[in-house]
């Protein structure tokens, strides 16, 4: 498949589920340093998330409904390999949104930019 076919069919999965809920948990600081699926570096510090399906560079916005609290990431990884969750975080966005010390969290999800 060409990138241009390749862009075309995330466009059109984007456009037909662009906001979602469900858990999400964040990486451990062990992770730092190793390749990410995209080929980067994992920086835990780095506003970031691992999604199964969606296309590397797609921005997404991550709620907290229990506190209201979100975060504009970057997805650049593949994961959870976790059954149940549909994202993980970076240590620095689960801080934001406030799910550190429960670990996983029940989020709202939101296509902000297909690709960056």
């Amino acid at each position: 498949m060409s990138t241009a076919t390749a862009a075309g069919v995330a466009a059109a999965v984007l456009n037909r589920i662009d906001t979602w809920e469900g858990k999400v948990s964040y990486l451990a600081h062990r992770f730092t340093g190793r390749k990410t699926a995209s080929g980067e570096r994992f920086d835990p510090n780095a506003l970031t998330m691992a999604h199964k399906t969606l296309p590397f560079g797609t921005l997404v916005r991550v709620t907290n409904p229990l506190n209201g609290k979100s975060v504009q990431v970057r997805v650049n990884d593949r994961g959870p390999f976790i059954a149940g969750r549909v994202a993980d975080l970076s240590h620095a966005a689960a801080r934001q949104i406030d799910m550190l010390r429960a670990g996983v969290a029940h989020v709202r999800l939101e296509i902000v930019s297909a690709f960056n």
